[in-house]
């Protein structure tokens, strides 16, 4: 990290942070924010240049849900006609295969939601029972996936550790857990990016 300030023109002084070089050539991305804090359409902008991308949405259908529903039309019109869409949570295959495409996973969150719940980690007893040792498995092998990705790839993540404790032992065990696979994920990837309120800040290597 470096803090610096530079005179602008009328003898202002403008004071900024940089968080460490883009990389060079990067292969695996992952951009991290808040809700609403356009992580989503910043992942969508840095494959734009791209006709060809395969855009990996985990969070399914969900029938019944009006919101919801509106929320994957509005993701939908951004994204242009040429990418193609998979509605999966089984990100590992789509990780290793050895095409030209580059994948937009949109969102790890959603793919920890779906993994716990088959996992049955929101129970304390099979947590204790094997649960945990399930969902650790299963993240390892995603880590582990997108680390020797062949391709260019983007995935997007909320960041939870930074908000309100969650006023449930549930809520509190996702939000730990997110902080894990976020935390593996970016120890995996070329460059990591945080996205507040619309800006993006690019993240250096961990100390």
């Amino acid at each position: 990290m470096r803090i610096y300030a530079e005179r602008k023109q009328g003898g202002r002084r403008r004071i900024g942070i940089e968080f460490g070089p883009a990389a060079a050539d990067p292969r695996r991305t992952l951009v991290l924010g808040g809700a609403r804090s356009g992580k989503s359409v910043t992942a969508e902008r840095m494959l734009s240049d791209r006709q060809d991308v395969l855009y990996v949405a985990t969070g399914g259908l969900r029938d019944g849900d009006a919101e919801w529903a509106q929320r994957v039309a509005l993701h939908r019109e951004r994204r242009p006609a040429s990418w193609r869409t998979a509605e999966t949570c089984d990100l590992e295959p789509l990780l290793a295969a050895r095409q030209s495409a580059p994948l937009l996973v949109d969102c790890l969150s959603l793919w920890l939601t779906a993994a716990m719940d088959d996992c049955g980690a929101w129970d304390d007893a099979v947590w204790a029972a094997g649960g945990e040792a399930e969902l650790r498995s299963r993240t390892t092998g995603l880590v582990a996936a997108w680390r020797s990705s062949p391709r260019r790839v983007v995935g997007v993540s909320n960041e939870v550790g930074s908000g309100v404790v969650p006023a449930t032992a549930s809520g509190r065990r996702f939000r730990d857990e997110l902080g894990r696979l976020n935390a593996a994920v970016a120890a995996a990837s070329d460059e990591v990016l945080l996205v507040v309120a619309g800006r993006t800040l690019r993240l250096g290597p961990a100390s």
